[in-house]
């Protein structure tokens, strides 16, 4: 038994190597003289706060102790609206919506229903012009820009009541770049991304990358073009997974 255990956990681990090796060789090619870590098998450790703060440390470089993690208006946007939430959901009247315009003065223009409901590890970076309404559905470990609107398509819109559903669904681990409007009771599948200043009034299904098209170059070197270049900023036959930047 013992001999034949050995021989399954050897089978075992040959057969993680290979699946290794494949990941790896699928990674695009790098420039001379650019290295990258390979990627790791252990998540990353997390640290003793609160999800809502711990969300911070994970997706933005830039703060690097918990003073500075307790200064963003991200936060305090989503510790009010949890509480406004909870009262909305018990049918408190008039005292949510206070709340949620104070939240709105305080963070810089982060407005957020009452009624919307958001799920854990919910991250706004930097925070202001934001707009998430009452029908708003939104997943684990979503990420905002800012200038981000989760909205509806309009008063003149026909429907049946005001309990119809009007604002999108964002599923778990999206991330939705600056100036992007997703509007209408469409779903975002989860794993996607939305790039900047991209308008999506239709569903994205899950894995899928939705990016607005490149400004185009007019004149160059004062001189006007007589066919205009896309300002792609290195979209053109890339990967768009890599390009983070746009995002």
């Amino acid at each position: 038994m013992s001999h034949g255990s050995q021989g399954i956990s050897a089978d075992t681990e040959y057969n993680e190597q290979l699946s290794t090796e494949a990941d790896l060789a699928q990674l695009p090619e790098l420039p001379p003289g650019v290295q990258i870590p390979a990627p790791g098998q252990t998540p990353r450790r997390k640290t003793r706060w609160p999800d809502a703060i711990d969300v911070i440390f994970e997706k933005d470089p830039a703060c690097s102790n918990i003073f500075e993690a307790l200064l963003y208006q991200g936060l305090w946007a989503i510790i009010y609206h949890r509480i406004a939430h909870a009262l909305y959901k018990a049918h408190v009247p008039l005292l949510p919506r206070l709340i949620s315009q104070f939240a709105r003065f305080i963070t810089g223009g982060i407005e957020i229903h009452p009624g919307a409901e958001i799920g854990k590890r919910f991250f706004i970076d930097h925070g202001a012009g934001i707009v998430i309404g009452e029908t708003a559905v939104i997943g684990n470990n979503v990420m905002l820009y800012h200038q981000v609107t989760l909205g509806a398509t309009g008063w003149w819109r026909p429907s049946p009541g005001r309990q119809q559903k009007r604002h999108p669904t964002i599923e778990d681990d999206v991330s939705i770049g600056v100036g992007a409007a997703i509007l209408g009771p469409i779903i975002i599948g989860k794993g996607s991304r939305i790039g900047a200043m991209a308008l999506v009034l239709e569903s994205v299904p899950p894995n899928s990358v939705v990016a607005a098209k490149p400004t185009e170059l007019l004149m160059k070197g004062g001189e006007p073009l007589q066919k205009h270049q896309e300002l792609t900023q290195g979209w053109g036959g890339k990967d768009p997974w890599e390009m983070d930047y746009q995002i």
